[in-house]
């Protein structure tokens, strides 16, 4: 089993078309398609066929989204990339164990490597928005990879999983990161207003919540069953502060 179609690379704050172009031709190389860039810093992608070759379709289909948010809301499942080995109340994946979740969690819908821009990687904001995160184990002289080396340390991994064939898995279709990250919101918004966060530094607990969240596998439907039980206790909470 491997997340073949299922599978979305990300492109967080990419600045170089370079690198762009041989993700592109990575991509290829190992069977995928789906791009998205998100919130590029590059202004635009001329050149980057210059190292695309034989993927420009993959540049032609390519999407681009506002923010991280936005890129994987579609996505029942994502795993960011750091080439930090430590990070508070995360445990960082192998990229052998990060390319088996990818594969496991694809018979429940799309799924998301993330890579973060070449300047400064993916900020613990940014990762806080992934299910997963994983690190490449590289030298202490030089931790840091090129983006297009990791995305084909990577993508090669992806591709090997699964070569010897399993019986399909049938899975409810799971919830999609864009419906946790509205959960989430709506859990805020309540949470403070029923004083249960902090006003001057919600986001804190409200990270370990929503981790919880991606780490339940909720399907779509009980994703959406919460989502509507909060805007209710939303209602209720705003009644009550009224009387």
């Amino acid at each position: 089993m491997r997340p073949g179609e299922q599978l979305t690379v990300v492109l967080h704050q990419t600045r170089s078309t370079d690198n762009l172009g041989a993700v592109a031709r990575i991509m290829a190389n190992f069977g995928y398609s789906r791009l998205i860039l998100s919130e590029p810093v590059l202004k635009s992608i001329e050149g980057a066929e210059r190292l695309a070759v034989k993927s420009d379709f993959v540049l032609r289909g390519m999407e681009v989204a506002s923010d991280l948010g936005e890129a994987l809301k579609d996505c029942v499942y994502a795993v960011g990339t750091t080439s930090r080995t430590q990070l508070k109340g995360r445990t960082v994946l192998t990229p052998e164990e990060a390319m088996q979740r990818l594969a496991e969690e694809s018979v429940r819908g799309r799924v998301a490597l993330v890579f973060g821009g070449e300047q400064r990687g993916m900020s613990d904001e940014d990762l806080a928005r992934c299910t997963d995160v994983l690190a490449i184990p590289t030298s202490a002289v030089q931790p840091s990879m090129n983006l297009a080396q990791s995305s084909a340390v990577l993508l090669y991994l992806c591709h090997r999983q699964g070569l010897t064939p399993t019986a399909a898995v049938e899975a409810a279709p799971g919830a999609k990161l864009g419906t946790l990250g509205a959960l989430a919101k709506r859990m805020r918004d309540v949470m403070l207003r029923a004083e249960f966060l902090n006003p001057q530094a919600p986001q804190h607990v409200l990270n370990e919540l929503e981790q919880t969240l991606m780490r339940a596998r909720l399907t779509q439907r009980e994703a959406e069953l919460w989502l509507t039980a909060f805007k209710h206790l939303e209602r209720a909470v705003t009644r009550g502060a009224s009387t």
